[in-house]
């Protein structure tokens, strides 16, 4: 997608990046360094479900001067899948806390979506990280919230993706006309040029995962797990930035859920859905920065 066609193009594009490998869990993982390497504040993030790193780029264009590391996540964009392993949970967060050790020790580790969960409970099993930040996190079980019927579709979906032959299975799940189903029931913002580029990232990224196998595998991870489950073993301070209208994880769920937490903060924003990192990203990163505070500075 041409870098102008992003409504943030301008901001990111005075944001140094770095293309990187790692060696973790086995495998190699592809990821972005962006901003200065000498940033007293380091920011490691992980993306949601079917995305990659490029997902979370508006929201790095909002935080000039701090040193964000970005994964691909095994099986998605540049990343190949875990080597001999399945991809649940436990996988991504033994990864997740291989990678923080060999790419960004002791950065403060930023979660969205699937990537929250992920994220959390990497956290809870012993990621060392001064914070934690979840965006969109997933508060509640999948087929619970407003769009459980939606769900329900999704699970029947990639079910058929992954029982029809390869071939088959894989046009499937890589449709263009699905990916954009996808996309306008996420869709909240009514600016014409934001919702083009929504679909246009959808359009681009959704489909770049490694085969059938891993995007099965991470989704019925994604449906079968939620935040709540580590949230209680998690002593760091977390922010939770959490959307009104977000048909995932209902706000209620969300304030249930920060109550989980032995110190943490609820930021919610009014007029999005579960793309705060596209149609809000400006504000998102305002409730990173305050709540890194002047505080952490040192922290790498």
């Amino acid at each position: 997608m041409p870098p102008a066609s992003s409504p943030y193009a301008d901001l990111l594009s005075r944001i140094p990046v770095r293309r990187r490998d790692a060696h973790a869990l086995g495998g190699t993982t592809a990821f972005w360094e962006y901003g200065p390497e000498d940033a007293d504040q380091t920011l490691l993030a992980v993306h949601g479900f079917r995305g990659e790193h490029h997902g979370l780029e508006p929201v790095v264009a909002h935080l000039p001067g701090v040193r964000v590391v970005m994964p691909d996540l095994p099986g998605f964009g540049e990343t190949p899948p875990l080597p001999g392993r399945r991809h649940d949970l436990a996988a991504y967060a033994e990864w997740l806390t291989a990678f923080a050790a060999a790419a960004a020790p002791g950065a403060v580790v930023v979660g969205h979506s699937f990537g929250s969960i992920v994220a959390s409970a990497a956290v809870a099993g012993g990621l060392p990280t001064p914070r934690l930040i979840l965006i969109n996190p997933i508060g509640a079980p999948a087929l619970e919230g407003p769009r459980g019927v939606f769900t329900r579709l999704a699970i029947w979906y990639y079910d058929l993706g992954a029982r029809l032959p390869r071939r088959l299975g894989e046009a499937l799940l890589r449709n263009r006309l699905i990916v954009r189903v996808m996309s306008l029931a996420m869709v909240k913002t009514r600016d014409a040029r934001l919702r083009r580029f929504v679909h246009a990232q959808h359009d681009t990224y959704f489909s770049r995962f490694a085969d059938r196998d891993v995007l099965r595998d991470a989704f019925v991870t994604s449906v079968s797990n939620d935040v709540r489950a580590s949230a209680p073993r998690i002593a760091q301070p977390t922010l939770l930035i959490a959307a009104v209208q977000d048909d995932i994880t209902p706000i209620e769920a969300e304030r249930r859920l920060s109550a989980l937490f032995a110190d943490a903060q609820l930021v919610e924003i009014d007029g999005v859905g579960h793309l705060i990192h596209y149609e809000k990203p400006r504000e998102a990163a305002s409730a990173i920065t305050r709540f890194l505070g002047p505080s952490d500075v040192g922290t790498r």
